[in-house]
């Protein structure tokens, strides 16, 4: 499937500000506060700790250049070429950063929340356009190829639960590993909102003995149904149950028009995620 100009500027502009976040999330939360980090950015700490002339954002680049020669032959050439464009910039982003304004410590507990939250949100943003940060993040993004039932959030979690401990030993604190714990869980969890949250599709089941008038009602609303058969369970009547896929900002209207047709109407509705299909999305090989 060949993308318009346009669809790779959109792309790269998110790429690049989920990297001036994820930049952002070191500097003032996790650097100054000795928040133990995952990932190559975490090992950048532990090298940091142990020869403070080394900068973090660099050390990081140089480590990241051997894995991205592995990435290309299973990711492909422009994954690759944006993930190696979100790291370069993520990465001299912390440095300039640094280099510009040192940030003040803080509530370490506030810390590790909000660099968390914040780091997640970063790496969501890149990870939705299909490239990564570098490091574990590429690692994982390399394991999703084979465990694909496993969300991003969990494939990062186990390298960068070893990366966190060694970042402790270094910093010869076990708080800054608790901390990185807590901050690491928080970051997994906003990834995953990011990237799977953000599909807010519904899926409802309607009973009802108006089942013709509300399916007319449903494809007036240009949505698509399905017409299951089932049976009561302790009448033994035969019943028809309408299953419909829709948006979330749908939901409302729905029910306005399934109470208007059969008030007495059993109605179930239901989380959806990775909808595909007419009038949602299509499939890629590249879904994360």
């Amino acid at each position: 499937m060949k993308h318009t100009v346009s669809y790779y500027v959109k792309s790269y502009v998110v790429i690049t500000l989920g990297s001036i976040l994820y930049a952002l999330a070191y500097n003032i939360f996790y650097a100054p506060n000795l928040v133990a980090m995952g990932g190559l950015t975490g090992l950048g700490q532990v090298i940091n700790a142990l020869v403070p002339v080394l900068p973090v954002g660099t050390m990081v680049f140089i480590m990241n250049v051997p894995l991205f020669f592995l990435g290309w032959k299973y990711i492909g050439g422009h994954l690759l070429v944006s993930s190696l464009y979100a790291m370069t910039f993520s990465s001299f982003a912390i440095d300039l950063m640094d280099m510009i304004y040192q940030f003040p410590p803080m509530d370490t507990m506030l810390a590790a929340i909000f660099g968390g939250a914040l780091l997640g949100l970063g790496i969501g943003l890149v990870f939705s356009k299909g490239a990564t940060t570098g490091g574990t993040d590429l690692i994982a993004r390399l394991l999703k190829l084979k465990f694909a039932w496993l969300p991003m959030g969990t494939l990062v979690l186990i390298p960068d639960f070893v990366v966190i401990v060694l970042a402790a030993i270094a910093f010869g604190k076990v708080e800054s590993a608790l901390y990185g714990l807590v901050s690491l869980f928080i970051t997994t969890k906003v990834m995953d909102m990011v990237l799977y949250g953000l599909d807010s599709s519904k899926v409802a089941y309607i009973i009802s003995d108006a089942c013709k008038e509300i399916t007319d009602a449903v494809m007036a609303m240009d949505r698509g149904a399905t017409i299951l058969h089932g049976e009561g369970a302790y009448s033994g009547d035969e019943k028809k149950v309408l299953m419909v896929a829709f948006k979330q900002k749908e939901i409302v209207p729905l029910k306005e028009k399934v109470n208007e047709i059969d008030p007495h109407a059993f109605l179930i509705v239901c989380d959806a995620h990775d909808v595909l299909g007419e009038g949602f999305r299509t499939y890629s090989k590249d879904d994360i």
